[in-house]
């Protein structure tokens, strides 16, 4: 019987991240992930790299680190993740005032500049300057989110990492250690297991007797194929309401209902924006729904027709571009950073999920983790324990 040093479950950016950095410190690693093809967060991310907005101490550093990781990633993985500096334009709806909105992101660590309505669209000429009454900009990085991937895979496999294509239902529990996975018709052993599920992370350690606050979003968007008109910007609304729902979503007295399918425990949003890859197709969108299903229904022609809606108002020409829908769940956590570190209660379980802002955390915490788990003394890892934040 083979035991690996880690089993990762997901392959996903966090899966990906962390196996590669787990096996460029010399463990056996097996991942597992349960789509050949991906069909998750990470495929419907936009990729954006937000390394500008860091707010503590701890999200400073790690925007740092972040940046500074993905400078580099390409050589190191030997694959090109696309990774570009854009500028990020946040929209201010014309209703609002733009000094007070502006002022409201003072505390970043590089706060984004107003412009006004005239120079917003000289900066994105698809702005609709009837929408608003001015946008902030700030550079923003920006990789290609499946390359990227892919260039972790490849990476991971060439140190000598497995990848299994399978689906883990639940984790192999014996008394209070976890001792491996079982998959839907093979049980694979190792001395850790480090679940890295994303959306579905929460119900596959509830399953095995475990309770962590991981929480998860719906998220909606449309695809469009390579178009002709470039939108030279990374478009999204100043008052992104993703963060306040995440933010309602996991409060302590709201958690039993994350146990139970049905409910809906705050309402709906949608953030109108939308980013162009360099292949010139777009990604438009989105909606956040907090069901706690996570198998529930949408409807994806209302959705789509919503998306269409409020992304024509602030982006005419991009209302009525050929596209299809997509739906994905997107994991956060309940302190608006991750869920990072080892599981209470059991031996040889950890959790490496929930991120709020993936594409500048993971890369520096993946590394972090491997070294912690290496016997190397980490600052960050215990502050994003399970065990910090129930």
């Amino acid at each position: 019987m083979k035991t690996y040093d880690w089993i990762v479950v997901g392959g996903g950016l966090t899966g990906a991240a962390l196996g590669y950095e787990l096996v460029r410190q010399g463990f056996s690693v097996l991942m597992v992930e349960q789509d050949a093809t991906l069909a998750n967060a990470t495929r419907y991310s936009y990729g954006g790299i937000a390394y500008w907005a860091g707010t503590s101490e701890l999200t400073r550093l790690l925007c740092q680190e972040g940046i500074a990781r993905h400078c580099q990633l390409s050589e190191e993985l030997d694959t090109d993740t696309q990774f570009r500096e854009l500028d990020l334009v946040l929209t201010i709806a014309a209703d609002r005032n733009p000094q007070r909105v502006a002022a409201d992101y003072n505390h970043f660590t590089i706060p984004p500049r107003l412009l006004s309505v005239q120079d917003a669209c000289e900066l994105e000429p698809l702005l609709n300057p009837e929408a608003i009454a001015g946008v902030l900009t700030v550079p923003h990085g920006h990789i290609h989110p499946e390359k990227t991937i892919q260039g972790y895979c490849q990476a991971f496999c060439r140190g000598g990492g497995e990848l299994q294509i399978d689906r883990v239902v639940e984790l192999l529990r014996k008394g209070d250690r976890i001792q491996g996975v079982k998959t839907t018709d093979r049980t694979f052993h190792g001395a850790n297991t480090v679940v890295c599920a994303g959306g579905l992370s929460r119900a596959l350690l509830k399953a095995s007797g475990i309770s962590v606050r991981l929480y998860f979003t719906h998220a909606e968007l449309i695809a469009t194929p390579k178009v002709d008109l470039t939108l030279r910007t990374l478009v999204m609304p100043a008052d992104t309401q993703r963060f306040q729902i995440e933010d309602q979503a996991s409060k302590a007295e709201l958690d039993p209902l994350w146990d139970e399918p049905g409910h809906e425990p705050v309402p709906p949003i949608l953030d109108a924006g939308a980013i162009q890859f360099r292949d010139g197709r777009l990604y438009i969108g989105q909606i956040s729904r907090v069901l706690t299903d996570p198998n529930a229904r949408v409807d994806p022609a209302a959705s789509a027709a919503a998306i269409r809606t409020q992304v024509g108002k602030v982006l005419p020409a991009l209302e009525q571009l050929p596209g299809s829908w997509h739906h994905c769940l997107v994991a956060f956590s309940n302190n608006s950073v991750a869920t990072v570190g080892a599981l209470g209660g059991v031996e040889g379980g950890y959790v490496f999920s929930g991120f709020t802002s993936p594409w500048v955390f993971v890369p520096p915490l993946a590394k972090r983790f491997a070294n912690w788990v290496a016997g190397q003394e980490d600052k960050i890892i215990p502050q994003l324990s399970p065990a910090s934040w129930r």
